[in-house]
């Protein structure tokens, strides 16, 4: 019989990773993501793999966020071959994440290894290098959605939209034994039906197994009618106040959602700044991917702003301004009011958006919007539970603009989704719970059993199952 090992966002939210190996010898992992939050977590980012990567036949990666694929450079450099399955767009946008997740870890061990020459300690190497990473990216293999293709021999594996962000995927694996077809559905991360960008996640309703994403399994977000209407609170509210506003976002998926939602203010005339800073290089490009896959999005209010995609997004929100190089990035923090910052890194570790800190944070006039999820051990996470300083730049920096939290953006199904969703399950299979904080996954393995008398599972790091 086949067997499924839990290796990666077991009882938290990052670093997915899951290993299917069947009866006849076939090795599949869905998934190989870098942990991310609390430096411990990271460290583990430069552990061995429990597996041998040559024995892999194929990955099979439900969607291009980092902490899904962010290790497929480490696992091609030790050793794998085989190909990287994945549907089309998330193809495009996985060249973008890792190209950029390898120069980050090229710079970072460059900095760390300044430091060692001169306390007279070893060097370190970086966990992958942008050549390791086009090595790997040339191993990808796109597919359709609906599309079944073999993944390894007994093996048939088909996407199905989650609607999460551009490309990404339910991940349904039947798996042929003995004459007998068991099935497999990994849910990915699951799209907040609300999410105006993104269509809703493909409705199921047979598996055998099945492994659930729990990242917001305690509770449901606001109405995105309301949600707008408090952004637009804010904004006026940042106006008056005479300061900017800053928003850290991630590059993929919430960024856009981001920029359709202060278009749709514009429309109603209702965006009070006077330009918005896509200042993010990365997301810049992810625009460009975005605009190439429209019909994969869900985009009614934009068909009749012109033909051509450049120009529906430009009349839809003409203020904003990409500032790819950093000397734009630079030129921001001259600007005291009236701008709105969109800036990655999305939980606040890293990129553009700490330098805004380093010249916004302090100053009681402007605001910071947070519209994503906050892993623990994130700088984010930090100023959301109510830090009164934080370290950034080698320096202390005093929280003082207003923080406001915005759920009601995110790109994750909220507790009832969830529970929606796993109802189109009608036969109940076997029901493991990912993907998601142990406190997360409590209450809603709770809500499951309350409101659909289903009992579910959660997982052990490195436990084997026998599907």
């Amino acid at each position: 019989m086949a067997q499924l090992s839990f290796l990666g966002a077991i009882q938290q939210v990052t670093g997915s990773s899951y290993l299917l190996q069947t009866q006849s010898g076939g090795s599949i992992l869905v998934d190989c993501g870098m942990r991310q939050g609390r430096r411990d977590d990271e460290r583990g980012n430069g552990a061995p793999f429990p597996f041998d990567p040559t024995t892999l036949h194929a990955v099979v990666l439900s969607h291009a966020h980092l902490d899904h694929s962010g290790l497929l450079p480490r696992l091609a450099a030790e050793g794998f071959r085989g190909p990287v399955h994945c549907t089309e767009a998330t193809a495009e946008l996985l060249e973008l994440m890792l190209l950029d997740s390898a120069n980050i870890q090229e710079k970072d061990a460059e900095w760390e290894n300044k430091w060692r020459q001169r306390i007279g300690k070893p060097s370190v190497k970086p966990l992958y290098t942008r050549e390791e990473t086009e090595r790997m990216l040339e191993l990808r293999e796109p597919h359709g959605y609906e599309s079944a293709f073999e993944a390894a021999p007994g093996v048939e594996v088909t996407f199905l939209d989650a609607g999460h962000i551009l490309g990404s995927a339910i991940v349904q694996l039947d798996i042929t034994e003995n004459g007998a077809t068991r099935r497999l559905v990994f849910s990915g991360d699951l799209g907040n039906a609300e999410t105006p960008l993104m269509n809703p996640p493909a409705v199921l309703s047979r598996a055998d197994v099945l492994l659930m994403e729990s990242t917001y399994g305690d509770r449901d977000h606001r109405n995105s009618e309301e949600t707008l209407e408090e952004l637009a609170q804010i904004l006026d509210q940042a106006n008056h106040d005479g300061g900017n506003v800053l928003m850290p976002s991630f590059s993929i998926g919430r960024t856009q959602d981001l920029i359709y939602h202060l278009g749709a203010l514009y429309q109603q005339g209702r965006l009070p700044q006077q330009v918005v800073f896509l200042d993010s290089p990365m997301a810049i490009r992810a625009n460009d991917i975005y605009r190439r896959f429209l019909h994969q999005l869900d985009l009614p209010e934009l068909a009749g702003l012109g033909s051509q995609a450049q120009s529906r997004v430009e009349q839809w929100l003409p203020i904003l301004q990409a500032t790819p190089s950093p000397e734009e990035s630079m030129a921001i923090n001259r600007i005291k009011r009236g701008a709105i910052i969109i800036a990655g890194s999305g939980m606040c570790t890293g990129g553009r958006i700490v330098h805004h800190f380093k010249h916004n944070l302090w100053r009681k006039e402007c605001h910071l919007v947070i519209a994503g999820f906050q892993a623990q051990g994130t700088l984010g996470r930090a100023i959301v539970d109510g830090a009164s300083h934080v370290k950034l730049l080698h320096q202390r920096i005093a929280v003082k603009a207003q923080v406001h939290t915005l759920g009601g953006f995110s790109a994750h199904a909220g507790q009832s989704q969830l529970l929606t969703w796993a109802d189109g399950f009608k036969d109940r299979p076997a029901l493991y719970l990912v993907h998601g904080e142990h406190d997360k996954m409590l209450a809603l393995q709770q809500a499951l059993q309350q409101r659909l008398a289903w009992s579910a599972q959660i997982p052990e790091p490195g436990q084997r199952i026998t599907l």
